[in-house]
Order: C-alpha cells, then structure tokens, then sequence
C-alpha cells in the first residue's frame, strides 16, 4: 500500500511540482479558511477573507466584538454566510477563552487532545479540524476529502464508500508521519481532482493515466 501511495504522490509532483497548498498568511487566516471553504469553491473563501482584512476583522477579539450584521454582511461571498459567521465566532470563542486568541498555544496542546477539543466546537466536522491541524497548527494529519477518495476510489485503492476514518487511516499507517508530505500529498490531490478527476473525468490527459489497471472503472 506504502508503494501504491507514493506512485500517486511521484506522479503528481512531476505534473505540478510543488503546490504550497494551503494558502493563508498565517495560521489564524488558514484556520479560518477551513471553516469557511466548507460546501463552496475557494475562490469564494479569498473574497471573504479579503473582505475580512479590508474591515480590519480578521483577528478573533475582532470577529467576536463587532455585530452579528456586519460580520455576515463580510462573509457573504463565502456562501452560507449566516452558518459560517456561528461557526467561525465560535472558533473564535474557544481560541480567546482558552488560549488568549493565540494560535500558536492552541499548537501547543497535544495532537489527539487538540484534535478531540476542535471536533468538539459546533460546526468544524473532521475534514475542517483536519485542515486546521495540519495547515494551522504543524500536526501530522492527512486530510483527506471528496477527491481523496474519489482519486483512491478510480485506481482501485479503497471502496467507493469507504469512511472518512479509515480513509485516513490509510495514509497515516503507510506513509511516514511528516508535516510537509502530508501537506504536499494533499495539495497534490486538491490540484488533481480539480483539474482532472471531476465527476466526469480527464483520465487522457491526467498524470495519474499510466497507473489506471487496464479496463478499470472510471465512474465511481
């Protein structure tokens, strides 16, 4: 399985290079960029978070102490924007309450306890304290989402409905723990199946092509 992983990663990496994903100046605006790219396209979260530095919120004290109005209004681009403005404020809530608004002490806490303590604040789901781990906070994680078990999926690695669990289990068990790797493998896959394993799949011009198993299914 470590083989079959790393011949998706080589693959990749010799199409892209290197993807620096995720983008964010900082780990505050990474962490909320994970909350608000929930359900919608990443361009809609970089008009939100630009409209978030130009109205000078982009910091916690900032998202809790201005109205409920003017932060939706802010958000608004990012879609859902009424949900996203309760769950980023309650980020928010547990970043000031518990570590002073500093991201760098909530890095502090312990892999396992962090993760149990964000997917205990209402709104951030696996994928979200996932991304949070990784990107904001430097843990060794994988993320994985939709088009991780799509690509899996079409080369024949995992079932179709394989859980979110398991799926990242699989990578954690077979690949070293290292921040960057997962950060780049992630990217990597981010960029694919944007680019090529849509719904309706690029599989001609995809540099994932040569390990697709003669006759293998596409549409899973």
């Amino acid at each position: 399985m470590r083989e079959r992983l790393l011949a998706l990663f080589d693959h990749m990496a010799a199409h892209y290079g290197h993807t620096g994903w995720w983008p964010g100046d900082g780990p505050f605006e990474i962490a909320i960029g994970a909350i608000l790219t929930q359900n919608t396209a990443w361009t809609n979260v970089e008009r939100a978070i630009a409209n978030l530095k130009t109205a000078g919120l982009l910091c916690p004290e900032a998202m809790l102490a201005c109205s409920t109005g003017e932060l939706e209004e802010v958000l608004r681009p990012s879609g859902y924007f009424r949900v996203k403005t309760d769950r980023v404020r309650n980020f928010c809530r547990r970043l000031v309450d518990g570590y002073d608004g500093r991201m760098e002490e909530l890095a502090r806490r312990p892999l396992g306890e962090l993760r149990r303590e964000l997917l205990g604040i209402k709104g951030v789901g696996p994928e979200t304290a996932d991304d949070i781990l990784l990107y904001a906070c430097g843990k060794p994680v994988f993320v994985v989402d939709a088009y991780t078990r799509r690509i899996l999926a079409r080369h024949g690695v995992v079932d179709p409905a394989i859980g979110y669990e398991p799926l990242r289990a699989l990578f954690e068990e077979n690949l070293e723990a290292d921040v960057d790797l997962f950060k780049e493998f992630h990217g990597l896959i981010v960029w694919t199946g944007k680019d090529f394993c849509r719904k309706r799949p690029r599989c001609e011009s995809c540099p994932l092509c040569p390990l697709l198993a003669e006759g293998q299914p596409l549409h899973v």
